[in-house]
């Protein structure tokens, strides 16, 4: 049987077609895995705060975040971590969240629930099945380390929410008037261009 050069061409045109299909899925699942959009995040704020500094964890929104922001509304949970893997510190939580796990590669900054009553949070990378909570805000690859004391046991870190933070069901208890509160719950003296709380409805501006 013989092959023609254009029969040849036509296959490898259809082949490259193919490759340059696959290569775009993959990217696009890549993508999704490690980015956290809007619609993906809780109006909360988690707080970390190890040895006396704090920083904020932009929470994911799934089952396991909205339970531990109910465990943290009656009060801040302390942990004690240690390092593994020389990507990571973690620990029991000391109770269970519902998990949703699956397969994602964690990267620096990550907040993960491991086995459903385990705490991880990432300076390194690492690929497993587990269930994003969250990500710590602005912080490089060094200064992780550093906050995270990376390499070190017995770590003592608080999980708590922004100063001020309740449920947004608690604001319908604010008495009839013109004050204006975030979605997380916080009071905002001079509110412009979002969504707010007034007389605890959302509210426009």
């Amino acid at each position: 049987m013989s092959v023609t050069f254009a029969s040849v061409i036509i296959t490898y045109n259809r082949m490259r077609q193919i490759l340059i299909i696959m290569t775009a899925m993959l990217m696009a699942c890549c993508s999704k895995e490690s980015e956290m959009t809007a619609q993906d995040t809780l109006d909360y704020k988690m707080n970390i705060t190890i040895y006396g500094q704090t920083k904020s964890v932009t929470l994911v929104d799934n089952a396991a975040t909205k339970a531990l922001v109910e465990k943290l509304q009656q009060g801040p949970v302390t942990v004690t971590l240690n390092s593994s893997g020389g990507f990571e510190i973690w620990g029991a939580l000391g109770f269970s969240l519902p998990a949703s796990n699956q397969q994602i590669t964690a990267q620096p900054g990550d907040v993960i629930l491991y086995n459903g009553s385990n705490i991880c949070i990432f300076y390194g990378s690492n690929s497993w099945s587990y269930t994003r909570l969250g990500k710590i805000d602005g912080l490089t690859g060094n200064e992780l380390s550093t906050f995270l004391k990376a390499g070190q046991s017995n770590i003592s870190v608080t999980l708590s929410l922004t100063s001020g933070v309740t449920a947004v069901n608690d604001v319908s208890g604010v008495k009839e008037n013109s004050e204006y509160y975030s979605l997380n719950g916080q009071k905002v003296t001079m509110p412009s261009n979002g969504i707010f709380i007034k007389n605890g409805k959302k509210v426009a501006l």
